[in-house]
């Protein structure tokens, strides 16, 4: 007689019979499909039909489906097409940025997450979500990080692993992102990120390696930027061998919109679908290289598989008339906030505060709250709950004031910001707790340009100085998508951050601040002191078009540590309202060989009196005199959900192959046999439980020269870095060439910023300007997102950006006028209107 579990057990195995089955019918359709295919249809299906939507082949029943902005929601644009959130959307469910998800360390709620957005899709009428991000957040300038998770690979990782899952469990899919080394905005489009191959491994491919492996995403999108010289839309070693061979990808790698630089090539390398199209001018090239021998007809035929098979699964998935349940998913949202935000002070126990206290909320961010980022993640929201309306439906004792303008950067006091700041200071004095909600404008951050520092507003930090002064409890609630300087942390009761909390973020914070939610999220990222802690400080964003990684894997908590750098807020931090212990730590055996599974347990009990999670961290570390390591890395993490006084034993299984480093001599994982110390944390620098294990390895390959501590990195002022000499002799010959000169011979890869200086450039930058003005609706950080993004195009996307504005031959014209042959490249443009 079977048992229930060994029921479930049978049919989960047929129902991967199943789905084998339909695989395999499915990939026997699309090679039947492609078969039946002009060299022209294959050509034209590696490329979009327009922004959105990819071609189809009506004749043999392949209809055109459609893909759309993430990640934190569905971005469907309704009329205008652009990929930097310029135009109108469908109105969508936001939820909380990456940034902020990371905190909630919940695989469960990312998944949760993952299935609104697919929900959002299916009604939409979308068969692709484009995200999740999980590039590393090598330095908090990156204009970007709000999309991004953590700087550590495993979160990231494990929590895109659950988004991915939890969005095509809806039979949506997904575009992990960006592919890869992707993490700057400034020059995004054409720099080079010139990395160790050790670094890349451990640190820049590992979140997307530990993504494919579990979420099994449908398709992968590759980044702009260049690879120690080769863009990454091109990138034969990236795409190819690593991601397909390696990992065993069997997806679809798309562009970044406008990333292509040589599509021929593109497709050689594995990069199957263009997005925006060229308006068939990529085609062209196509078909050009295939009957002149540049490209095999099978390398075209597996891309041309690939976009078939993502078309066929778009269509079997679609459902008429589905609609989602729009109060649900916000609700969804504001749990999501709940379980991300980060209680970083409460000094005196002052929060939670109570309903029945006189309260004063200041700040513009309290009643029109920054939720998410600007760029090509901007989701046109279903409802926002700001934390003032919140306030009210409490009926509390409570008064409003403004206390600052948010509209861009103040560097001096204005007659308007003296009188908001006075009327804060009245409001305030006497009053039994000060709510101050404050962060960074929209014009601090944002896809397209990078930060220029930590710094809040300095009308910000004066009021809040000011508050402190004549009233002692003040609380500040912060909202940003990136680490901030706190001058004045010190000097307040209570500090709540809330990253970008999404629609639901204002609701989330006040439920918490009153303690109808316990705060549980913890730091996904370490937040420094100040801006010239970060190890990629001296490096950061790079020079012209060259950026150098000399910190190698000393990124996050693994640098601060090393370096002994004192930081605000470490890696993990994070306050509840309940407290947690840790005892009885068992570890199952205390010899292994490499490749051993590790059975640790514990025992986490919750002391408070109120319902409490709090996420569990296990840390490993080896000491070794031959290469050089972190003193201690991240190799799993559980939020555990704990009632009042309630203990509950903690299983956590480790794997000995993720305790090693990239060798490269090798070219495979490799751990040191030796001891190591396995550490039971609530953050990177609270241990709570440690033992010690010997693991055993038989290979044992000598160390090259990359890899010897000693010698090879350098303390130099508290940062470890890779000295000059020794960077050169890692790369040799190979370094890519430094830069681009930003003077004549103009060629296709310049941008529009590199040539503002010319003739033709001023009169793009004035048109640019034009388009800014236009589109951004009077908001002064919209237009300054537009105008950094346009004039960071090279020349060679504009046929596809343009939308087919600007052919191929006007911008040969364009390019031989610049180079100082004006009645030339008159030619080439005229004979192209004439051949029209």
């Amino acid at each position: 007689m079977q048992t229930e579990g060994e029921v479930r057990m049978n049919d989960q195995g047929a129902d991967k019979v199943d789905i084998l089955d339909n695989e395999t019918l499915r990939k026997k359709q699309v090679k039947e499909l492609v078969q039946q295919m002009t060299l022209e249809e294959k050509a034209g299906l590696c490329s979009g039909q327009d922004y959105w939507t990819l071609k189809s082949v009506e004749r043999l029943g392949l209809q055109p489906i459609m893909m759309a902005d993430g990640p934190h929601g569905v971005r469907k644009q309704i009329e205008t097409k652009d990929n930097l959130g310029i135009g109108d959307s469908e109105p969508a469910v936001c939820f909380p940025t990456a940034s902020a998800l990371a905190c909630s360390f919940d695989r469960e709620l990312l998944y949760e997450v993952g299935e609104a957005i697919g929900e959002e899709c299916l009604q939409e009428g979308v068969s692709v979500i484009l995200g999740p991000g999980v590039n590393q957040k090598r330095s908090p300038l990156c204009g970007r990080n709000f999309e991004y998770f953590s700087e550590d690979p495993l979160v990231s990782g494990e929590l895109a692993a659950e988004m991915i899952q939890g969005v095509q469990s809806k039979g949506i899919g997904t575009s992990l992102k960006h592919f890869a080394v992707n993490n700057q905005e400034t020059r995004r489009m054409t720099t080079s990120a010139v990395v160790d191959e050790r670094t890349l491994r451990e640190t820049y491919l590992k979140a997307f390696e530990i993504a494919v492996a579990k979420g099994k995403p449908w398709t992968v999108m590759c980044s702009y930027n260049q690879l120690n010289g080769t863009y990454c839309s091109e990138h034969d070693f990236l795409l190819s061998d690593i991601l397909r061979k390696e990992w065993g990808f069997k997806g679809l790698v798309v562009s970044d919109w406008g990333a292509v630089s040589d599509r021929a090539a593109g497709v050689k390398a594995g990069l199957d679908l263009e997005m925006p199209g060229s308006n068939g001018s990529n085609d062209r090239k196509i078909i050009d290289a295939v009957k002149n021998g540049d490209l095999s007809l099978e390398a075209l035929d597996k891309s041309a598989c690939q976009v078939t098979e993502l078309i066929l699964k778009g269509m079997e998935n679609r459902k008429s008339n589905y609609h989602y349940d729009a109060e649900q998913h916000h609700q969804l949202a504001i749990c999501a906030a709940q379980e991300s935000a980060v209680l970083l002070k409460n000094k005196d126990c002052i929060l939670p505060g109570k309903t029945n206290q006189r309260v004063a909320v200041i700040g513009t961010l309290a009643k029109e709250p920054r939720y998410q980022g600007a760029g090509s993640s901007k989701i046109h929201p279903f409802h926002i709950e700001n934390a003032w309306d919140s306030f009210v439906r409490y009926s509390m004792d409570v008064e409003y004031a403004d206390g600052y303008t948010i509209n861009g950067r103040v560097s001096k006091m204005t007659q308007e910001e003296d009188k908001l700041f006075h009327e804060a200071l009245k409001i305030a004095s006497d009053k039994e707790v000060v709510y101050l909600f404050a962060g960074l404008p929209e014009g601090y951050e944002s896809e397209g340009f990078d930060r220029t520092g930590l710094s809040l507003p300095m009308n910000q930090n004066c009021l809040i100085e000011a508050l402190v002064q004549v009233n002692p409890n003040v609380v500040v609630i912060l909202q940003g998508g990136a680490p901030m300087e706190l001058p004045w942390a010190d000097k307040v009761k209570g500090i709540l951050l809330c990253y970008l909390g999404g629609e639901g973020g204002g609701a989330a914070a006040v439920n918490l601040l009153l303690g109808k939610a316990v705060p549980s999220g913890k730091l996904a990222e370490t937040w420094p002191l100040k801006l010239s802690d970060n190890p990629s400080y001296l490096y950061f964003p790079g020079e012209r078009n060259t950026v150098e990684y000399r910190e190698s894997i000393y990124v996050g908590y693994r640098y601060y540590e090393a370096a002994k750098k004192t930081v605000r807020y470490p890696f993990g931090y994070g306050l509840s309202y309940t407290s947690f212990s840790y005892k009885n730590l068992m570890i199952n055996h205390s010899e292994y060989d490499y490749g051993d599974e590790i059975v640790i347990s514990f025992e986490l009990t919750n002391h408070g009196t109120v319902k409490g999670k709090e996420t569990v961290m296990v840390f490993v570390g080896h000491q070794s005199d031959q290469v050089f390591l972190p003193i201690k890395e991240l190799r799993e993490f559980q939020k555990i959900s704990l009632e009042p006084g309630e203990t509950k034993k903690v299983t956590v299984i480790l794997d000995t192959k993720t305790f090693g480093y990239y060798n490269t001599i090798l070219k495979d994982w490799y751990a040191q046999p030796g001891e190591y110390r396995i550490m039971v944390c609530s953050s990177v620098d609270v241990c709570h439980l440690s033992d010690t294990i010997t693991i055993h390895n038989k290979v044992q390959p000598q160390p090259n020269y990359a890899q010897i501590c000693p010698s090879y990195f350098h303390l130099c002022e508290g940062n470890l870095r890779i000295p000059d000499q020794e960077f050169q002799s890692l790369y040799g010959s190979d370094l890519p060439e430094s830069n681009l000169v930003t003077k004549r011979p103009y060629d296709r890869n310049h941008t529009l910023e590199d040539v503002r200086h010319t003739m033709i450039g001023r009169t793009i930058l004035l048109i640019s300007k034009i388009i800014a003005k236009k589109y951004s609706y009077g908001s002064m950080e919209e237009e300054k997102m537009i105008l950094s993004s346009v004039m960071e195009i090279p020349f060679r996307s504009l046929p596809s950006m343009s939308g087919g504005m600007v052919s191929e031959k006007f911008l040969e014209g364009l390019l031989t006028i610049m180079n100082g042959h004006f009645l030339k490249g008159i030619g080439i443009m005229v004979k192209k209107e004439k051949e029209k």
